[in-house]
């Protein structure tokens, strides 16, 4: 069965990787109730920086920082837009600030992808 997914890549200062972890369980759990299939949160533990590219250039990664790489699995692009619409107009979610997040936002890569190889 052929699913959807939103990838993102973020830079996180490694002092704030605890509060990343805190809003990370929160938004996750806010996903879940409203559908996503699965809602995954990684921090990079052997990711280097490449010659051309890598993740670490990818948001321009600072020295006190790491990695994150997460997605959230849906079952269709449609569903990943229902869900999404829902999770946004959520107020746990609507009514947190863009100033007052643990990462730098502006750095953030993200995007949708379908999946053609599942296993």
């Amino acid at each position: 069965m052929a699913r959807y997914v939103d990838g993102f890549i973020i830079a996180i200062p490694t002092a704030n990787v605890e509060a990343y972890r805190k809003l990370a369980r929160k938004a996750g759990k806010v996903w879940m109730e409203y559908g996503a299939l699965e809602y995954v949160e990684c921090i990079a533990d052997d990711v280097k920086p490449g010659k051309l590219t890598s993740f670490p250039q990818s948001v321009k990664q600072k020295p006190d920082e790491t990695v994150a790489f997460s997605w959230i699995v849906y079952k269709s692009r449609k569903h990943r837009d229902t869900v999404n619409a829902k999770v946004m107009a959520d107020p746990r979610i609507a009514g947190m600030n863009p100033k007052s997040m643990p990462f730098d936002g502006k750095r953030m890569i993200f995007g949708g992808f379908k999946s053609i190889v599942e296993f």
